[in-house]
């Protein structure tokens, strides 16, 4: 007989995020299990979408996994688990060795590298011709030494399992980098070299079902990640137009990484890089919905959350009930900046085009939608002059993402 009980997800929460994903899972029917830190399960949770949160030990930042197996054995001993989703990055592995162990379906351990791996992911995509900026695995001296002859400095030192900016360096020397080097001690392997490339970073987001790219929208950071996280800039993205060389480029190199790495649904951030050569670069990509509140402008042009696209595909897992919503394609800003005040005062931003305001302590920001990319232009220009005026701090980056 057909099984009538509910599908039970259980979604690992290594920070606060994700919010959307659980409401939707609720809304769908599904009984919701998270695991999270004692910590982070202090958060602000949707609680009336959560069945059961479990907490382990405040190590959790880096859960030990063998700690986490043992203790969602015993979680498995009274409930069916039938989907593990993690809703960070850092808890991409963990998912999958849980999945693995419990043999519930999903990205295995494997496949799950070139998600999280920024060397593995290079490496296929190089294997299958995808053009990616010279790298070099940081392990062998001699093969060091002959990249540093052969690939022009400077080069970024970037740590293989971290996310966004966290924890990369950009090297002007040989000299510097054999300081560096030993700075790293015996987490060396940890890391890749590859050739600093200048010029235009941009992202594709995606929705995947089966395989299938069904939903992509391409954007372009304003100043690069890397220079805003290290030098303290101001965080913008925005909408490209759809139609234009570059996003239909980006769309189909996205379509090539994804293929390429084997991401068969969910959602998907992906990026590169436009080089002085007017080439396309693939920097990285996730098996997760894009951070710095870019699903909250997708949202805003389109109409759609990825979070909760994301829960549908998964809880759909290839049966043919996942059908992509209607959307909008209007065109979108988003702002970002560290404040000097607790709580910022943005009632001064009263233009018609603002769809969205962050509510969070010492951090601004706004969202701008219209059909009109040039007034999107137009205003991320204007309010990056304010913001700087108006609100804009700076601090150290962390070790580790705070959010």
């Amino acid at each position: 007989m057909p099984d009538s009980r509910p599908l039970t997800v259980l979604c690992l929460a290594s920070y606060e995020k994700g919010q959307e994903f659980l409401r939707e899972c609720k809304r769908q029917g599904c009984r919701v299990i998270l695991l999270t830190s004692e910590s982070v399960g202090k958060q602000v949770w949707p609680l009336e979408s959560i069945d059961e949160i479990f907490l382990m030990p405040d190590e959790a930042k880096k859960w030990n996994l063998q700690h986490v197996l043992s203790g969602v054995n015993f979680l498995a001993r009274t409930e069916t688990i039938d989907r593990i989703v993690p809703l960070d990055d850092f808890d991409l592995e963990t998912a999958a060795a849980l999945r693995e162990h419990l043999r519930v379906p999903g990205l295995g351990e494997t496949t799950t590298r070139y998600f999280r791996d920024k060397l593995a992911m290079r490496m296929r995509a190089a294997e299958v011709g995808i053009p990616v900026p010279e790298f070099i695995h940081v392990l062998n001296y001699a093969s060091l030494n002959e990249f540093m002859a052969r690939v022009p400095a400077p080069w970024l030192v970037k740590p293989r399992f971290e996310a966004s900016s966290t924890g990369i360096k950009k090297i002007e020397s040989r000299e510097k980098f054999w300081e560096h080097l030993e700075s790293l001690n015996d987490k060396q392997s940890y890391y890749l070299m590859e050739r600093f490339v200048p010029g235009g970073i941009y992202h594709v987001d995606s929705i995947v079902d089966e395989r299938e790219i069904i939903f992509a929208e391409a954007h372009e950071y304003g100043h690069p990640p890397l220079e805003v996280a290290h030098e303290g800039g101001i965080f913008t993205t925005r909408t490209m137009q759809r139609e234009s060389p570059d996003a239909l480029k980006l769309k189909s190199l996205n379509a090539e990484v994804l293929s390429a790495m084997g991401l068969m649904r969910g959602v998907s951030h992906t990026e590169f890089i436009k080089g002085e050569d007017g080439q396309f670069y693939f920097l990285e990509t996730s098996a997760r919905a894009g951070g710095a509140h870019i699903v909250e402008l997708i949202e805003a042009t389109t109409g759609m959350n990825l979070w909760v696209e994301w829960a549908r595909v998964e809880i759909a897992r290839g049966d043919g009930s996942y059908q992509l919503p209607a959307h909008s394609d209007e065109f979108g800003g988003l702002i970002v900046s560290l404040a000097r005040q607790e709580i910022p005062d943005t009632s001064a931003y009263q233009d018609a085009e603002i769809a969205w305001r962050l509510n969070k302590r010492y951090h601004v920001g706004l969202i701008v939608r219209s059909e009109d990319p040039a007034r999107i232009d137009q205003l991320l220009s204007d309010y990056i002059e304010r913001f700087y005026h108006d609100f804009h701090a700076m601090q150290p980056l962390p070790e580790r993402p705070v959010s």
